[in-house]
Formats: C-alpha cells, structure tokens, sequence
C-alpha cells in the first residue's frame, strides 16, 4: 500500500509540474503560436497520436477514480474499529467511542470539561484527551486517574487485545468560583416604569 501511495503521488505530482510547466511557457510566450498551431494540426491529423492520447486520457480517468476510492475507503476504516465475531463481523463508530469516554468521565468533580479524540491505527487505538482542570487538583494525579479509568473502561467495551494509548492535554485550569458563574442564569430584577395609583379600583 505504500509503494502504491508513493508511486501515486509522485505520479500526480509529476502531472501537475508538466502541466504548470506548460502554461508558464505560454504565458511567457516562449513558443512561437506557430509551433502550437502545427502540432495541434498534426494531433488531429495523426491516428496514431490520437489513439495515445485517448488511451491517456481514460487511463488518468481511471487512475483516479481508484485513488478517491481508496482514499474513501481508508478514511472509512479510520473512522471505524472492527473486529470478527462468529457470526459476522462488528464495526464501531470512533465516535461512539467518544460518547462513552464522556459519559464515563462526566462523574469526576475535579473536571470541568472532557473532549476525547479517538484514532485507531495497525499500532493500536490512541485516545487524546482535552480536559479543563479546576485549580485545586494534583495535576499528575487526577491526569493518571483519568488515564487509568478511560483506558479499563475502553478495553471492557471492546474487549481488544491491541495497545490503547492515552493521552491527556489540559487545555485550561480554571477556579470553581469562575466555573459556577454563568451570565445567562443570572435573573434579571424586573423594573417597572411608571407611576403606581392606589386605591382606585
């Protein structure tokens, strides 16, 4: 797969240059139009040519058609971790995955906010964690606790044998104080403008 994906883009790559190559030339003016002229006449005139060039053309269509089919393809497989069961086999959504870990960390007082990243790959599954952090935590603690609980909760789901690594990112550390403090919750006193009468009914 990786000869093919070198041999692919150094294909492309060797198009595009051919080809940004050929329209400096003619925005230079550096071949006469005469030239051009006489070898356009000659590729319609020649069978021979016109057959190579057909046969060019829908090789590239082709080509590339099968490039953005595998491209799809592994980007399919990336977003997915399957495995065989005896009765078929079982695809799960990286995604899904997500959903999990956030729902079992939601729990956890000492964080304010959790977005994992799931990525599978042939070494294994690797899990970034983002968190924000409340100030009064042990960073090196609650960072390996969630490590511990994110990575026995994972292999429980699945029940994989490969590698599953995890990451933790803490992106911000705030005070609860800051955090419990939400503007939009704040009620607003009603004011009333107006003079109010009495006794008049």
């Amino acid at each position: 797969m990786r000869i093919i994906s070198g041999l692919t883009l150094f294909f492309y790559t060797l198009v595009f240059l051919l080809i940004g190559g050929l329209f400096i030339v003619i925005s230079l003016n550096l071949i006469p139009q005469e030239s051009i002229t006489d070898t356009l006449n000659m590729i319609y005139t020649t069978t021979n040519i016109r057959l190579i060039l057909g046969t060019t053309g829908i090789l590239l269509i082709f080509i590339s058609i099968m490039v953005v089919q595998i491209t799809m393809g592994k980007i399919h497989r990336e977003k997915t971790i399957a495995f065989e069961n005896p009765d078929g086999q079982v695809t799960i959504s990286l995604t899904a995955i997500e959903d999990f870990i956030k729902r079992a960390l939601k729990q956890l007082p000492e964080v304010k906010e959790l977005r994992p990243n799931v990525k599978a790959s042939k070494k294994g599954i690797t899990i970034t964690n983002r968190v924000v952090l409340f100030s009064d935590i042990h960073i090196p603690e609650i960072t390996e606790k969630i490590q511990n609980i994110v990575k026995t909760r994972v292999q429980d789901m699945l029940g994989v044998e490969e590698p599953i690594h995890i990451r933790v990112h803490v992106v911000k550390i705030v005070h609860k104080e800051e955090a419990s403090k939400d503007p939009k919750k704040e009620e607003k006193t009603p004011q009333f403008r107006g003079s109010i009468e009495y006794g008049k009914y």
